[in-house]
């Protein structure tokens, strides 16, 4: 079994020279387990997690079960224009080196789980964040859940009727993070010419769109704004949507998301917004960003990656993980 864990479980296993984890399962040597942790390159750990599957698969491991909180490249799993699907890559190289199951969390779709060939088992972090939020907010009942893109809606309306809140949808906002331009999909670059049609053609092109003035479908005055999201990368949709919630009335605003990448300056941008608190859980170390803003607050959630693995390896039901989750959710 190959995981990539979270540091709190470093110093429960014996570590190697190479930098993995390897422990034995019930003091039986015949049932060893894998761990290593994320490095700061996700190129090199995918490359490192395949070579140690395919060395299971070759030393003929009845089984090899990968432990991967956040899989990388998530957000590259639809096509747009003619470009690539980066997570049917993934997928295809991790079935091919000879993974034979794989627990993840909060897929940033859930149709990501067709691409394998394995069983895939996607937990669910918003159990943890929506109990934080009744525990640490202490007036959450005059919240409401906000969603910052029609895209979130979903996402933003479990927790609105879990928690027994209204909800809000920004409408209006800027996708940098969706956009073609900014993950690098215009491969080639786009070509104004149109000299390569043929003269007697006249195919009809799509209008493109134009987004409306931002504005918010919803009431938020005099209110606490939970914005709820799956990944927090590039932090500026979620600045441009706290400055739109505090011109609407809100008077606090708290970010929650299951992945916290704040790749880059965001958490100076976080430090300096209107953001009071960003809530996220440890499926990805972000330690040096704690430290560079004390606004990030983390949930611990191996408590349901150990109990997934202690249900396979005792051959368990896996079901009880997934109670009241709904097929929208």
């Amino acid at each position: 079994m190959f995981c990539v864990t979270p540091p709190e479980l470093e110093t429960k296993m014996n570590i190697t020279k190479g930098g993995l984890v390897l422990f034995s399962a019930n003091s039986n040597s015949s049932c060893m387990e894998l761990s290593k942790k994320i490095a700061e390159d996700v190129n090199t750990t995918i490359m490192e997690l395949l070579i140690m599957v395919y060395a299971c698969k070759t030393s003929c491991a009845k089984s090899i079960i990968g432990v991967i909180p956040y899989f990388p490249y998530s957000k590259q799993c639809k096509m747009r224009k003619r470009g690539s699907i980066v997570s049917k890559l993934l997928a295809s190289m991790m079935c091919k080196a000879g993974l034979t199951h794989l627990i993840t969390m909060d897929l940033h779709q859930k149709e990501i789980q067709g691409f394998f060939n394995i069983p895939v088992d996607n937990l669910r972090a918003s159990p943890f964040l929506l109990q934080y939020i009744q525990e640490e907010i202490p007036d959450y009942r005059n919240a409401v859940i906000v969603a910052k893109s029609p895209a979130s809606a979903k996402r933003a309306q479990s927790f609105a009727e879990r928690l027994r809140l209204g909800i809000a949808v920004i409408h209006g906002e800027a996708q940098d993070a969706e956009s073609d331009l900014v993950d690098g999909r215009h491969s080639p670059p786009m070509v104004r010419s149109v000299a390569a049609i043929h003269p007697s053609l006249e195919i009809p092109m799509l209008i493109p769109k134009e987004k409306p003035p931002i504005t918010v479908v919803g009431d938020v005055g005099g209110r606490i704004a939970i914005i709820v999201d799956d990944i927090i990368d590039d932090v500026d949709s979620f600045l441009a949507a706290a400055e739109t919630l505090k011109e609407r009335g809100a008077y606090k605003i708290f970010v929650m998301a299951t992945h916290g990448l704040l790749s880059s300056d965001a958490p100076r941008l976080i430090e300096e917004s209107a953001i009071d608190e960003v809530v996220v859980t440890n499926t990805i170390p972000h330690e040096v960003q704690k430290l560079q803003c004390p606004k990030i607050k983390t949930v611990d959630i191996s408590m349901i990656l150990s109990e997934a693995i202690r249900r396979i390896h005792n051959g368990e039901s896996m079901s009880y993980l997934f109670r009241n989750i709904g097929l929208d959710d």
